[in-house]
């Protein structure tokens, strides 16, 4: 039976719909933790340097008062 749909192939459809609709398996969460173990993997190769993230366009830099009710 080598028809258009071989078994190999109904098999491989019903993975990529797997991935795709099943379980947890949500495009926006399957790119948002791409993007933890990217941003993971670079923070290792920068080894412990503190990689801290870049300050967002329009925010103003903490105060020193600030910086110490962060701690607490």
């Amino acid at each position: 039976m080598g028809g258009v749909f071989s078994w190999t192939h109904l098999l491989f459809i019903a993975i990529v719909v797997l991935v795709l609709f099943g379980g947890k398996g949500k495009i926006s969460s399957i790119m948002g933790d791409a993007a933890k173990g990217i941003r993971a993997f670079q923070k290792g190769l920068k080894g412990d340097e503190d990689v801290a993230d870049p300050p967002r366009p329009g925010t103003l830099p903490r105060t020193e008062a600030e910086k110490e009710d962060l701690r607490r």
